[in-house]
């Protein structure tokens, strides 16, 4: 399986992992303006985007991510992980934490913390729509619950093409699937990890960055008033300096 990946501009390293619900065109905005100042690797990883995943497949979304690296021969990188994407930098990380100079988390989950009871609902009604086959009903509660108020209608219409998208590959392959996890070490990642978690977002998210701030050698946690689960969409421009 070959995972679709671009490397545009020139400069330090830059990886950009997607979120769950979205793919690798939710970075868009600011690649147009980080390309000037860095090289950046954007992926779909397998089931998103330009990446389709086979019935039946074995793989690791972690190591899809390192082998990426390998092949765009990338020896030392920062990575920015959103959500879904922020857990597999993460396992990619505490598996080679020589090949990460700098870890940027936004609303990312991570091991040994329990989802909230909002969140174990909203997947429990994504869950019923999916079963009954109302793909529209479920990127419909995708776009209202996993976006921030301050989204504008582009953000929105991004959002639910994406996830439509990650839909229609995912069913297509079925649920006998094995994407092997690596273990989140965070004792092990020594380079700097910005945590960023929204006011919006649900606890779950928080709870994840809290435990990793207590866990992680050189952490610096940021909260935002504003944000939701996906503030780079949300404040685009603003996404700049939480990367940077």
């Amino acid at each position: 399986m070959t995972i679709s990946y671009d490397v545009t501009g020139d400069g330090p390293d830059l990886l950009l992992v997607h979120a769950g619900v979205a793919d690798a065109r939710m970075w868009a905005r600011q690649v147009e303006e980080l390309k000037s100042s860095h090289r950046v690797i954007t992926l779909d990883l397998r089931g998103y985007g330009e990446t389709p995943v086979e019935a039946g497949a074995k793989y690791s979304d972690a190591g899809d991510v390192l082998a990426v690296l390998d092949a765009v021969g990338s020896s030392a990188v920062t990575a920015v992980g959103a959500s879904y994407g922020g857990y597999v930098v993460q396992q990619a990380a505490s598996r080679a934490p020589e090949r990460f100079d700098r870890l940027v988390l936004i609303c990312a989950p991570t091991d040994n913390v329990e989802p909230d009871d909002e969140l174990r609902a909203l997947w429990g009604e994504e869950n019923k729509l999916l079963e009954a086959g109302d793909v529209d009903g479920a990127t419909d509660l995708t776009v209202r619950r996993w976006i921030g108020p301050d989204a504008d209608d582009e953000a929105r219409e991004l959002l639910r093409a994406m996830q439509k998208r990650a839909y229609e590959l995912q069913l297509a392959a079925g649920d006998d699937l094995v994407n092997e996890e690596y273990a989140v070490e965070p004792e092990k990642i020594g380079a700097p990890v910005r945590l960023i978690t929204g006011a919006h977002d649900f606890k779950f998210f928080t709870d994840s960055a809290d435990y990793l701030a207590e866990r992680l050698p050189n952490p610096e946690r940021i909260h935002l008033p504003w944000a939701g689960h996906l503030p780079t969409l949300e404040r685009p421009a603003e996404a700049l300096s939480l990367i940077g």
